[in-house]
């Protein structure tokens, strides 16, 4: 047997010598207690008492199998199926970018600015859905139209918002392809949001493995020689679909925020603000219509 008992504190000490040279031990003790949890369904009162815990042979090879994944880069949200975003149980697949910190301070952001509740918010490259369900559930009387052009991060998205019974109109649409005024059957929009993709092809090869093969590159890459290519078709599609004091939120490159501002600004867009995230980084932008 590859631990010395079947117990919990063996598996614990198992997970920290194997994963130790790889991850923190704050790491490592979170994949422990939401490894036993997801395998076991425990109580907070049982999992105080964790170490005590008599697994069976399928239950080793369970948490084995944790750690051999976690060892080969798999992301751990991919591994247990999901992740905490704003409070919401999130599936998570390699269909779409696991939901990330800043992209909860954009949903912090818009939800501290915009104080009176829209009548009809647009997030565009919806992904997993995990912005446009975080909205809804502040602002339970919004109309929320979420939009992707990957079928396989739409259904993903519907399958979070079914867990959650949230009601959102989930649509398949191209922003780059497409106009915007063909999904709101002219209804103006409160509140547009989107994370679409920022990264330069060429920053791939800085990039971890973990993103490199886990990740939709889909939702990642932009050209090289176009960076701002989302930035600029959203939010030229968005001005005329936008009430009068209508809010434009996007989460963005740390590198792009001066492009994107001067950006907004030439097509008409009033009140720019860039915000950083906690680390310090350029990572947010609101713009007035």
């Amino acid at each position: 047997m590859f631990v010395a008992t079947n117990t919990g504190k063996a598996v614990r000490l198992y997970m920290k010598e194997r994963l130790e040279a790889k991850f923190s031990e704050n790491e490592i003790r979170f994949f422990f207690r939401e490894s036993i949890q997801q395998r076991m369904k425990l109580t907070p009162t049982e999992l105080l008492l964790v170490d005590d815990l008599k697994f069976s042979e399928s239950d080793l090879l369970y948490f084995r199998s944790i750690v051999k994944r976690l060892l080969e880069d798999e992301p751990f949200q991919h591994i247990i199926g999901h992740t905490y975003f704003y409070d919401l149980k999130i599936n998570c697949t390699k269909d779409a970018l696991v939901p990330r910190p800043e992209t909860e301070e954009l949903v912090d952001w818009i939800i501290q600015s915009v104080t009176k509740e829209p009548h009809l918010i647009l997030d565009i490259c919806t992904g997993s859905g995990c912005i446009a369900l975080a909205l809804k559930s502040h602002f339970v009387n919004s109309k929320v139209l979420a939009t992707d052009v990957s079928l396989n991060a739409l259904n993903l998205a519907k399958k979070n918002a079914a867990s959650m019974n949230s009601e959102i109109n989930f649509v398949e649409h191209s922003v780059l392809d497409q106009e915007i005024t063909e999904l709101i059957d002219q209804e103006l929009v409160d509140v547009v949001v989107a994370n679409p993709p920022y990264i330069p092809q060429k920053e791939s090869i800085q990039m971890f493995r973990n993103v490199l093969e886990y990740d939709p590159h889909l939702a990642l890459f932009v050209p090289d020689e176009d960076p701002l290519i989302f930035y600029r078709e959203i939010a030229v599609k968005s001005f005329p679909i936008l009430q009068t004091n209508g809010s434009l939120f996007f989460e963005i490159h740390e590198l792009y925020g001066n492009e994107i501002l001067n950006l907004l600004n030439e097509i008409g867009y009033t009140s720019v603000e860039l915000k950083k995230d906690l680390q310090g980084k350029n990572r947010m932008v609101k713009a007035l219509k």
